[in-house]
């Protein structure tokens, strides 16, 4: 028996009280039940006075909160950009007022520093803004949680300078991602493009993407590094499937834009959006009169531009459920009881509370290090800062390798411009970039699933959608497990966001893992409240390591 059991077997009450009819704000006397004919009086049981379930409730959550505040704090480094350029021209500064160039004013820079630094909300109202748009609640890096590792207590590596090769190498990926977006993912092993963007990808000497044979491929390109991402089609199956959704079934198909829908390609309204004005109207959101499956980045970007907080990762629980009982962990206590079965706990409830506890607490762990830490600019400041460098107006350290790629070239061809053709008119929304939130909400939220389903269950019947996003056809490659395409899932959702314009793959990828550490001690604390017979959670890790956890 764990620990954790035994702490439990307190010495039951002595005696059964009566039952207070008070209890429910009725008031009878003693004389008025005997005489309803009772033959037994009402009583509460169970294991444990009031008293005793009130001290056991108050040491669960004491133990949880010491064993957190005594755990040993984590620095928080950045990557010395915004010190190592006192213009602030790669950091975040969207919807403070910019000069001509785009580099933010220099004491609406401080006020922003200033308000962080304090937390006060007077200090926040008093920031000069260039427009109309608003920031980003950036008071939610201050939030605190009572369940897992309190959100300033996670860390995460720098982000890659601005000068780097890395820095380079996913810049150039976010711009192969604008260029082929009208590309549907079953074509990409033909497509001239997606051929071409992979050739250029693999030239850079720090990319960090998957590859094949030290090479970036077309059937690599775009993907994630988890285990499980590179088999079958490019999406995942909880991206396709029909969603079980009470009592109808919700076949994914979304209102997606017309081929060739970008915007933020002319520099006066570039300018514009980053001092906080609104689109113009000079280009607009143009819908697709059909609703289709998503089968290209396009259609993904709007996905993910749209979607709500846990959307993805609930409907991935609900078809995961659709699939039988045979989709729970084995550890599932109640997997193979003869007396009890599932619900409220250890069934899709349980799966289901688990993921929406995941999503505000993710974003202000994602928060803490986006505003207080990082503050990284967006990839359409970057490409801002390409186009003024290339077109000679200034000059920035920006690396070699990226100014050769072709990927510049069809750029200039088609908008006479090198800015970042954009997935949506407003261009990115107004928090900083570096972790993509998007991203740790999805490691957190794909983490307990995979702690709570079987991660090598077969995924039966699986898709892929046509090339005009109308039907789904059979998929007979090699199998698709319950955990490839949760991985898979996660970095649909976090990549998808790099196809939007708004993103880099390096606010994804550490976005993951800290939403997985997130995630992991949530489950922690977590596992010591359940008074099932329970030999813990056990799931794969986005690295590929196995994890177990325990009750204490």
């Amino acid at each position: 028996m764990s620990q954790h059991r035994s702490r439990r077997s307190i010495t039951p009450k002595s005696s059964p009280r009566l039952f207070n009819i008070n209890h429910i704000g009725v008031t009878l006397i003693a004389s008025a039940v005997i005489g309803l004919g009772a033959t037994s009086a009402y009583a509460e049981i169970g294991p444990l006075t009031q008293q005793q379930r009130s001290d056991e409730a108050y040491k669960v959550r004491k133990e949880a909160a010491e064993a957190n505040r005594l755990r040993k704090q984590p620095s928080h480094p950045s990557n010395g950009d915004e010190v190592r350029y006192p213009t602030h021209f790669n950091s975040y500064s969207k919807g403070l007022p910019h000069d001509a160039l785009g580099v933010v004013s220099p004491s609406a820079y401080d006020a922003l520093i200033y308000a962080l630094k304090t937390g006060l909300n007077a200090d926040f109202e008093a920031i000069p803004m260039g427009g109309v748009s608003k920031q980003r609640d950036p008071q939610a890096a201050y939030t605190y949680f009572l369940e897992g590792r309190d959100p300033w207590s996670l860390t995460m590596a720098p982000a890659p300078v601005f000068a780097s090769a890395q820095q380079a190498s996913e810049s150039i990926e976010v711009l192969w991602q604008a260029l082929t977006r009208d590309v549907p993912f079953a074509q990409y092993a033909g497509n001239a493009l997606t051929q071409q963007a992979a050739a250029d990808l693999s030239r850079f000497s720090d990319f960090r993407g998957p590859k094949a044979g030290g090479q970036v491929t077309p059937d690599t390109l775009f993907r994630g590094i988890a285990p499980g991402e590179l088999s079958g089609p490019y999406l995942s199956q909880f991206l396709w499937k029909s969603v079980p959704f009470g009592a109808m079934t919700v076949a994914q198909k979304y209102t997606v834009p017309m081929a060739g829908n970008d915007h933020l390609t002319n520099y006066n309204e570039w300018l514009a959006i980053q001092n906080g004005a609104n689109p113009s109207g000079m280009t607009s959101f143009t819908p697709d009169p059909t609703p289709r499956y998503l089968r290209n980045n396009r259609d993904l970007a709007q996905y993910v531009l749209r979607d709500f907080n846990a959307q993805a990762y609930m409907n991935a629980a609900l078809i995961i459920n659709s699939f039988g009982s045979g989709v729970y962990a084995d550890s599932n206590p109640l997997n193979s009881t003869v007396t009890q079965t599932r619900e409220p706990m250890w069934g899709i409830n349980h799966a289901l509370d688990l993921v929406s506890r995941m999503a505000v607490m993710s974003q202000s762990v994602a928060w803490y290090q986006k505003w207080l830490v990082h503050r990284r600019a967006r990839p359409e400041v970057f490409f801002g800062r390409v186009h003024n460098h290339v077109t000679g107006v200034a000059t920035y350290p920006i690396n070699s390798e990226l100014l050769t790629s072709p990927a510049l070239g069809l750029t200039y061809s088609q908008n006479a411009t090198y800015l970042l053709p954009m997935a949506t008119p407003g261009g990115s929304p107004l928090h900083p970039s570096y972790p993509a939130g998007h991203a740790t909400m999805a490691g957190a939220a794909t983490t307990v699933l995979k702690a709570f389903f079987k991660g090598s269950y077969v995924i039966p019947s699986p898709v892929q959608a046509s090339d005009d996003g109308l039907t789904l056809n059979t998929y007979s490659g090699p199998a698709l497990t319950i955990e490839g395409e949760l991985n898979k899932l996660a970095t649909n959702i976090s990549i998808g966001r790099d196809a939007a314009g708004v993103h880099f793959r390096s606010d994804g990828d550490p976005g993951l893992a800290l939403g997985e550490a997130m995630a992991i001690s949530v489950l922690s604390d977590l596992v010591n409240t359940y008074h099932e017979d329970f030999s813990g959670f056990t799931f794969n890790k986005f690295d590929g390591t196995s994890i177990t956890i325990k009750k204490r």
